[in-house]
């Protein structure tokens, strides 16, 4: 919702994405440049078979000072449940609320590569967020689900403050999970600001929940011929982003915020020439016009 003409709500977050096709040597660089700069959010990606999210987001943590790092997303059949909530709990421990992690299905095809495939992808999403949230609240969990098992696991360094979990959602069933497990839920690209209106709905939540949605911006020279290209590449033919001057993408950022977004993360090209120069140009073109 905006609070007037050209203006989003104080809640809303303006982010950018470092793309994990981007070397790991270069994210010192770029998550610098967003902190230097004053990006409130770099969110990262656990794509198979790129970067680790956990040590790729601890190492632009360690780096910076204000820059809020998410992790959108670890996908939940890849790792052991006491696993995530361990290194979960040690980033919130060291970096308090800047951690910002993130969990979700995965993709598939990926997943399946990797032998760890799910029948029920809904059903260990459930089982997995439910006890992960046990276990960073400090509470001994004994579970025997049809895949997540423990046995009197606990803790023995909780976060002194459960951190923002947030949860990858599409389908109306995923976001309905979304919101009752999770604090806040990851829309992927190629979601319009109508799609964030409706998902909104099927999210539901009882309580005050952020929607964050990724969304591709491309600027310089031939943005819109790059935009439509990317977006085929990434298979976003309904809706493909925003492309132009830092007006134009500002003013498509303010259509998300109305639409009930309430952190907007721009999606650099794949071919973006200078990652480093892009969350620049975010903080400092972009911000202050949908401020």
């Amino acid at each position: 919702m905006s609070v007037g003409p050209g203006r989003m709500t104080p809640m809303t977050i303006l982010g950018a994405i470092s793309l994990p096709q981007n070397p790991p040597e270069a994210l010192r660089g770029i998550a610098r440049a967003a902190d230097e700069a004053g990006l409130e959010e770099l969110w990262l990606w656990e794509d198979c078979f790129l970067n680790g999210g956990v040590a790729a987001a601890s190492a632009a943590l360690a780096w910076t000072t204000n820059l809020k790092v998410g992790i959108g997303i670890m996908p939940v059949p890849f790792r052991n449940v006491a696993l995530s909530a361990m290194e979960i709990a040690t980033m919130a421990r060291m970096f308090g609320d800047r951690a910002l992690p993130g969990i979700g299905h995965g993709v598939q095809d990926w997943m399946g590569q990797v032998g760890a495939r799910p029948k029920s992808p809904l059903t260990l999403l459930r089982e997995y967020g439910t006890t992960l949230r046990s276990l960073l609240h400090g509470e001994t969990v004994t579970v025997q689900g049809e895949y997540v098992k423990l046995d009197g696991v606990g803790l023995d360094w909780p976060p002194s403050r459960p951190p923002q979990l947030y949860v990858a959602a599409g389908g109306p069933k995923t976001l309905a999970l979304a919101g009752a497990i999770g604090d806040g839920t990851v829309l992927a690209g190629g979601t319009s600001p109508d799609a964030v209106a409706a998902a909104k709905k099927h999210i539901a939540a009882a309580v005050p929940h952020e929607i964050v949605v990724f969304v591709l911006a491309v600027t310089g020279d031939e943005a819109a011929a790059r935009l439509a290209m990317t977006a085929t590449r990434y298979d976003q033919l309904e809706y493909a982003g925003l492309a132009g001057s830092a007006k134009d993408i500002a003013a498509g950022v303010r259509e998300f915020a109305d639409a009930g977004a309430t952190k907007v993360i721009l999606q650099p090209p794949p071919d973006e020439p200078d990652p480093e120069e892009y969350v620049r140009f975010v903080a400092r073109e972009v911000r202050p016009l949908v401020d």
